[in-house]
């Protein structure tokens, strides 16, 4: 697909993440206004809540755009889905009778502070990347083997919605119970090797009833859209807790999420198949549709008062062994609800080079290996007052489908009373 040309002139440049073609839906707050949802065009955001007073949108729930989430609108249903997007659609391409109306109704973004985009319901986190998975296995069992249950079923563990914050959130280093290797019992402190997950994050539109299974088919068409997720770990948290039942506190103190949905019908153009099973799927996981998508992907680290970041590893979401709509159904498939607004994050993404590692964990080797960034300073993990930063876009002819970077400060951890 070309790019589509707007009226907004910012929108129809190569380098803009925000082309007609994407439209993504965020939640957005001026110091003359409240958060209200609003729609990305260019360097511009279209403000619904306005965009609905005039009357050139409207749907089922009046109001659902002065709600400072999209979860109303998600609520609808694909129908109403598509229709909003048409319509958006034709009102901002080149030659649009509506120019006149909208255009008062634009705000720069950089006039903007950017909100949560969504009211998370539930969150769960999988662990659904091969290479990632392999990786830690090398890592802390001294073997890539994966375990039995891996190539048969998306692995994922329940989270906490409280604790998704949007990009920009500082976040403080986490205090917890760690043991080392040689001690006889564990210690208490704020973690030594903190981490990121680089990771998309599915976002479910519309619910799926209690008690009742569905099909990837069905769970593909309950996708809303997609956010970058950085699922922020406590290493060391993690590795004394995390057996026998998986991570708890190690993942609970921060998991930020990049502030545009970005529509799974902007995405269309890229899907991407999931790679051969390297064990046949049970029927209930098979599906007629792509369920990846090609999104290139980047993880970046700029220390405390250095000018720019490095980056450390880029790398592609299609690089997924399981796809967001295989994980959404077997969520669902023993009977669990699914509400609007759950997020799944995908586990983290990593290639088969070091250049594509999704974590520091990985990148480093568990510390082994430290790595050295542009300013000269060496990491193994990250320090006080780094600033960590996600960016991923899907790459078009002439026009990018871009995310928004997700990006997170750490700051030194809150002594304990």
């Amino acid at each position: 697909m070309p790019l589509l040309r707007s009226w907004v002139a910012s929108a129809n440049t190569p380098d803009t993440p925000f082309p007609l073609n994407n439209l993504p839906y965020g939640v957005f707050s001026t110091a003359d206004s409240d958060a209200r949802c609003g729609v990305a065009i260019g360097d511009m955001v279209l403000d619904m809540q306005a965009v609905e007073a005039a009357g050139l949108v409207t749907l089922d729930d009046d109001g659902a755009f002065d709600l400072p989430f999209w979860n109303d609108v998600m609520e609808l249903g694909p129908q109403v889905w598509a229709s909003l997007r048409a319509r958006l659609t034709a009102m901002l391409a080149e030659g649009a009778p509506e120019q006149a109306e909208l255009a008062p109704l634009l705000i720069p973004l950089s006039a903007v502070e950017m909100h949560l985009p969504l009211l998370v319901q539930e969150y769960t986190d999988f662990y659904a990347g091969r290479q990632h998975a392999a990786n830690m296995g090398a890592i802390l069992r001294g073997s890539p083997d994966l375990p039995a249950n891996w190539l048969h079923i998306p692995i994922g563990y329940n989270g906490r919605a409280s604790s998704v914050v949007v990009s920009g959130t500082d976040i403080h280093r986490p205090n917890g119970q760690m043991k080392a290797p040689d001690a006889d019992v564990p210690g208490f402190g704020p973690s030594k090797r903190l981490d990121i997950e680089l990771e998309m994050g599915a976002i479910v539109g519309t619910p799926s009833p209690f008690g009742q299974p569905i099909t990837v088919d069905e769970a593909d068409g309950m996708i809303f859209g997609y956010v970058l997720l950085n699922d922020w770990s406590a290493r060391d948290i993690q590795g004394w807790e995390y057996q026998p039942l998986g991570p708890f506190q190690g993942k609970a103190f921060g998991t930020s999420i990049s502030p545009w949905i970005v529509t799974a019908a902007a995405l269309e153009p890229f899907r991407a198949p999931t790679p051969p099973r390297e064990k046949e799927l049970l029927p209930y996981l098979n599906s007629t549709v792509d369920g990846l998508y090609t999104i290139e992907l980047e993880v970046l680290m700029q220390p405390e008062g250095a000018d720019t970041a490095t980056a450390l590893s880029k790398t592609n979401y299609n690089r997924m062994y399981y796809s967001a709509a295989e994980q959404l159904c077997h969520h669902a498939v023993g009977g669990c609800g699914m509400n609007a607004g759950d997020l799944l994050g995908s586990g983290t993404i990593s290639g088969p080079d070091k250049s594509e590692y999704g974590s520091l964990m990985e990148v480093s080797w568990a510390g082994r290996e430290p790595f050295t960034l542009d300013t000269g300073e060496t990491r193994t993990f990250i320090e006080d007052g780094d600033t960590l930063t996600l960016r991923g876009a899907a790459k078009g002819d002439g026009y990018q489908i871009g995310f928004g970077d997700c990006t997170g400060t750490i700051l030194p951890a809150v002594k304990h009373p």
